[in-house]
């Protein structure tokens, strides 16, 4: 075994099986093997099977250099992150790079991530990304109803999918968590609890989710019995110090909610420190649900009960599903949703107070707050 210089052993690599040698293991031609492996649509099943096993067999790894002259792929997925939005995409990131990394690998692809500082840069580096030839397609987070980069990538003719939907599904492949199902049924445990003054504050007014989980509170309600009212319904939440200012707003109406859905849990999350400055505590006289599963909602006390989404799946499937519609399969038949988990916390629970009985309390304690000059005792 050759030594270095410095007296440590140099590892020999194995020689590269080559393509030649699998088309003879094989007794095919190398054109038939080549598009065996590159899943041309006029290679049979099984030929491509039967080709696949034996090139992992035989440790056959394509050089990629080769490869992408050859077909004009990178075999690459391409993810660009916009920094500058709030949470960027915290919580879930890790998990759903560790999904998407997975299913790319399994399918000897990489995923190229890079990062785009405002939404104005984000188009030039798609673009650069593409005409680089660093990904084959692209994965879409955080969809909006009308979303810039779709318009861009449908006018270059890339393929992408979308984790959401969007107002224009024309030609769109996508993954999605049915979050309206998500708000219908939160409506509808609340109610079951016996709440009857049940408010909404949604998420990014921008976001296609914040639509649909709009009719989903609206549905639970016809569902459940109760009449719609405008004063229960706030938008644009996403931060706690947003969803605070919800709660505030919703708790100073003359009828105020006995319970408040949240369409994004780091809103929600906002809602303990205003009922710890009413003194209300909730879970009995306040009930919140909130959607996501963000580890903060756990640590919550009480816990908030919400939606778990399974964002590694997610990055998976995006995977899955971009590859294929790459391979020459049609967009708009690549199309996914499912549902959300429902996580139980300690924080929704039958009602202690109607909302007269709610509204009194607030009154006297805003009452008593007078009467000290703004001073909490």
């Amino acid at each position: 075994m050759p030594v270095t210089t410095t007296g440590q052993k140099r590892l020999q690599r194995p020689p590269r099986v080559t393509i030649g040698q699998l088309a003879d293991a094989l007794g095919l031609a190398k054109g038939t093997v080549s598009r065996a492996l590159n899943d041309y649509p006029d290679i049979s099943e099984s030929t491509r099977l039967r080709v696949k096993r034996a090139a992992q067999r035989m440790g056959y790894r394509p050089l990629s250099h080769a490869q992408a002259i050859r077909t004009g792929r990178t075999r690459s997925l391409g993810l660009v992150l916009q920094s500058d939005v709030h949470d960027g995409m915290r919580p879930f990131l890790a998990e759903f790079l560790s999904g998407l990394t997975q299913e790319a690998s399994r399918e000897g692809w990489t995923l190229t991530v890079s990062t785009a500082p405002s939404e104005a840069e984000l188009a030039g580096v798609l673009r650069r990304l593409v005409e680089e030839h660093k990904a084959d397609g692209f994965v879409l987070p955080r969809t909006m109803i009308e979303d810039p980069r779709v318009a861009l990538l449908r006018a270059l003719g890339v393929p992408f999918v979308l984790f959401g939907r969007t107002g224009d599904g024309r030609g769109c492949s996508w993954y999605d968590i049915l979050g309206e199902e998500a708000m219908r049924e939160a409506v509808l445990r609340l109610a079951s609890f016996g709440h009857r003054r049940i408010a909404f504050v949604n998420g990014g007014n921008r976001y296609n989710y914040s639509v649909l989980r709009e009719a989903g509170y609206r549905a639970g309600l016809r569902e459940a019995g109760l009449a719609e009212a405008p004063e229960l319904m706030r938008r644009d939440a996403l931060t706690p110090q947003e969803g605070a200012a919800a709660t505030r707003a919703l708790l100073a109406l003359p009828e105020p909610p006995t319970a408040i859905v949240f369409a994004v849990d780091m809103a929600a999350l906002g809602a303990w420190p205003v009922a710890a400055e009413l003194g209300l505590a909730i879970g009995r006289e306040l009930s919140v649900i909130g959607y996501d599963g963000v580890p903060e909602g756990a640590l919550a006390r009480p816990s908030l009960t919400s939606f778990d989404v399974d964002t590694k799946r997610a990055g998976e499937r995006l995977a899955h599903l971009l590859i294929r519609q790459i391979r020459g399969e049609e967009a708009e038949a690549l199309r996914e949703t499912e549902r959300a988990r429902l996580r139980e916390g300690g924080s929704d629970g039958p009602p202690e107070l109607t909302s007269s009985e709610l509204a009194r309390r607030l009154r006297a304690l805003r009452q008593h707050v007078t009467r000290t000059d703004g001073r909490m005792t």
